[in-house]
C-alpha cells in the first residue's frame, strides 16, 4: 500500500469500512475519492511547495472561506499535506464547457472577489504574477534548465506588461482558472481549488480565464463588460491584454518549474510548458498588433 493510502486509512474522520478510489486529472496533487458509511468525500495530498509559493494552511484557509461564501465544497479536515472535502457529483468543465458557459463563470468569478475578503482570516497572501514570473526566472536561472536562456527576454517583456496595468480595487482572487477548476452539478457551477487564492486585482483572473480557456477576442470584450459593468476604456483593455500575456507567460514558466520539482503520474510538464509557451507568444503578438 503507498503511502498516501496509509495515511489516508489512517485519518481520524472515518466512520467504517471504507471504498477508496484514485482520481485522475490533478497536476501537482494526488487525489482519492472515499466513502465510508456516512459519506463521500475527496481527499487530496499535497505538501507545501515554496517554490510555487503555495502554502497548505493558507489553502485551507482560502477553502474554507470559499465554502462560507457558497463557492465551493466544504473542506471537513485538513492537516499537513492533506485535506479532505466533501464530494459532489458534478461535470468537471473543459475548456469548451468553460467558453460555452462563460457567462456564470464569470459571475462566480465576481462572486469569489466581493464575497471571500471579509471571509479570509488568519495568514494572508498576496498574487502578483510579475512577481512570480521573476521569481520563476530566478530558478530556471540558478537549476540551469534547458531555457534558461530566454529568461532575460521574457523578463523584458514582464517589466513592460507590468507599466501597462492601470490602479484596480484589491479583491480576493482564485488565480488558478483553469477548466478543470470549474465544476457544474447540473443545478449551478462549483469553484475548487485554492492553491493560489490570494489578495490581488481582479484583473489576474479575468485575463486567467481567457487565456487558458481560449477566449476569442470578441469573447473577452463581452466578458470585461459583463465584469465591469460597461465597456472598458482604452486603458483598461489595455492592462487586459498585457495581464492576458503575463497569465499566459506564468503559466508555461510553472511547467518548466513543476518539471524541476514535481513528479505528477501522468503528467507531462515539458508538454505543458510549450503549450502554454505557444500561448504566450499568440498573445504577445496579438497585444503588440492592438495597442
Amino acid at each position: 500500500m503507498s503511502d498516501h493510502m496509509t495515511r489516508l486509512h489512517s485519518l481520524p474522520i472515518w466512520q467504517g469500512a471504507l471504498e477508496v478510489e484514485p482520481l485522475s486529472g490533478g497536476v501537482s496533487n494526488h487525489g482519492f475519492k472515499v466513502k465510508d458509511q456516512s459519506s463521500t468525500y475527496v481527499a487530496r495530498f499535497g505538501d507545501d511547495y515554496p517554490f510555487h509559493q503555495v502554502s497548505r494552511a493558507r489553502e485551507a484557509i482560502a477553502s474554507r472561506a470559499a465554502f462560507e461564501a457558497g463557492l465551493s465544497p466544504e473542506l471537513v479536515y485538513a492537516a499537513p499535506g492533506v485535506t479532505v472535502l466533501r464530494f459532489i457529483e458534478a461535470k468537471t468543465y473543459a475548456e469548451v464547457d468553460v467558453r460555452a458557459n462563460w457567462q456564470p463563470c464569470v459571475d462566480i468569478i465576481k462572486r469569489c472577489h466581493h464575497e471571500m475578503p471579509r471571509r479570509v482570516l488568519g495568514q494572508g497572501a498576496i498574487f502578483w504574477v510579475f512577481q512570480i514570473i521573476r521569481d520563476y526566472g530566478a530558478t530556471l536561472i540558478a537549476k540551469n534548465h534547458a531555457r534558461a536562456g530566454e529568461v532575460a527576454s521574457w523578463l523584458k517583456v514582464v517589466d513592460q506588461l507590468e507599466a501597462e496595468q492601470v490602479p484596480l480595487p484589491i479583491i480576493f482572487g482564485h488565480h488558478d482558472l483553469l477548466p478543470t477548476n470549474f465544476m457544474h452539478d447540473g443545478k449551478r457551477i462549483w469553484l475548487i481549488d485554492w492553491e493560489y487564492g490570494a489578495f490581488g486585482t481582479a484583473m489576474f483572473d479575468l485575463a486567467n480565464i481567457a487565456a487558458a480557456n481560449s477566449f476569442d477576442d470578441n469573447l473577452e470584450a463581452q466578458m470585461l463588460e459583463r465584469y465591469f459593468e460597461g465597456k472598458p476604456d482604452e486603458a483598461l483593455a489595455r492592462a487586459f491584454s498585457a495581464m492576458k500575456v503575463g497569465a499566459a507567460l506564468r503559466e508555461a514558466t510553472w511547467g518548466m518549474i513543476s518539471e524541476l520539482f514535481l513528479n505528477a503520474p501522468g503528467v507531462d510538464y515539458v508538454a505543458y510548458a510549450a503549450e502554454y509557451l505557444g500561448r504566450y507568444e499568440a498573445a504577445l503578438s496579438n497585444h503588440r498588433s492592438r495597442f
